[in-house]
């Protein structure tokens, strides 16, 4: 979906593809038809956004046989899709029996991960919509903290800095300008806005910057407008937003909030968890570990990185961080100006939820419902052209 901002601005709302498991470019076409298009159909709208992933393998076909991307770009064009955004935070296994760390490989002291990103950027400057010139590809935080030795920080500066000339080449080539985003998320080597000025500021931001996931914003008990204001001050773009919530138990030591969370430490994906303290936040790589008694349950509140559908609460006594996307979304786009152009709902958890849906699309649509009542509630209107 569009929305014109009163700025004048496009901004490009959609959902992201890493919910469905598919890692071959038949799998990828199959969810078009088998997911996308019903969400379309569900909202009632004529073009719906979809932000892909696409593993290697995919990327590695797509960008040696104009062939099978033109097959791609028939099938989007055909079922009233369009891709202005690539997720290439994975690489490849995101559906896998147990994911956990394995997400954070290659990273980017390693010469696949560049290689890759550049691919997706190419890939992706050919599936733009003939009307737009601006796509974005969001990647992980440089790498999970540990190991992260000083020579592997400087790898990584290298490929950054051969990311920023692929890029340029790029768009001299395609007029298409493709940015990168960094997505600080909790446990990495930048897992808050602080750290990603630190290591991340001085970038060229007309090409890299960064992915701000809001249910990590929030897990880090980052305030959004503190937040953002340190970003632009810093000079790094927000490239796109992934508009996602965090699971919050406000009483970790309630019997009924634990009994709940349990029903969320499922062995696929890793979720994070954080407190916030006087000491400040404190926090352990997997919600087992904090329900083992790794983390203090009686100083606060309990942040969970668990995607939570945008439009409902999770079990109670648990809620979602869905006020603090909100404030996202307000500093971002409630102004004079549109901030972001790229908006991503990323919700890939669905089939690890307690009780998960008996339609799918259903679901996505309620979370796009949910984020195009709050684009509107901004000012911005739908366009239906």
């Amino acid at each position: 979906m569009r929305f014109l901002h009163p700025d004048g601005t496009t901004v490009h709302l959609g959902y992201c593809s890493n919910v469905h498991q598919a890692e071959d470019l038949r799998g990828v076409i199959a969810q078009l038809a088998d997911h996308a298009e019903p969400v379309r159909e569900h909202l009632g709208v004529d073009r719906l956004g979809i932000g892909l992933w696409l593993a290697r393998g995919v990327v590695t076909e797509l960008a040696a046989d104009e062939r099978a991307l033109g097959r791609l770009k028939t099938e989007l064009l055909a079922r009233g899709l369009e891709t202005v955004t690539l997720n290439a935070f994975p690489y490849a296994g995101f559906h896998r029996e147990v994911v956990k760390k394995g997400v954070y490989d290659p990273d980017w002291a390693d010469e696949a991960r560049l290689q890759y990103t550049l691919d997706c950027a190419r890939v992706l400057a050919a599936l733009l919509p003939h009307d737009t010139a601006l796509g974005s590809v969001s990647t992980l935080p440089l790498a999970w903290r540990t190991p992260w030795p000083r020579e592997r920080a400087e790898a990584a500066r290298r490929a950054l800095d051969r990311l920023t000339t692929g890029l340029a080449t790029l768009e001299s080539w395609t007029g298409r300008r493709i940015r990168v985003g960094f997505e600080p998320e909790p446990g990495c080597v930048v897992e808050t806005t602080t750290q990603a000025v630190r290591k991340l500021g001085g970038l060229d931001p007309d090409r890299l910057g960064i992915c701000l996931d809001a249910c990590h914003l929030a897990v880090q008990f980052e305030e959004p407008a503190a937040a953002l204001h340190r970003l632009a001050d810093a000079g790094l773009p927000v490239v796109k937003i992934q508009a996602s919530c965090a699971v919050e138990a406000r009483d970790p030591a309630d019997p009924a909030a634990r009994a709940a969370l349990r029903r969320l430490a499922e062995p696929r994906f890793l979720h994070q968890t954080r407190t916030a303290t006087a000491g400040g936040v404190q926090g352990v790589d997997d919600l087992p570990d904090a329900l083992n008694g790794e983390l203090p349950d009686d100083r606060g509140p309990w942040r969970v990185h668990f995607h939570a559908p945008l439009h409902t609460d999770p079990e109670p006594p648990l809620r979602s961080t869905a006020d603090q996307l909100g404030q996202v979304l307000t500093e971002l786009l409630g102004g004079p100006t549109a901030d972001c152009h790229h908006i991503e709902v990323e919700t890939y958890t669905w089939s690890v939820l307690p009780q998960p849906p008996a339609d799918l699309a259903a679901g996505i649509a309620a979370e796009l419902a949910w984020a195009r009542d709050r684009l509107t509630g901004l000012g911005l209107k739908e366009d239906p052209a």
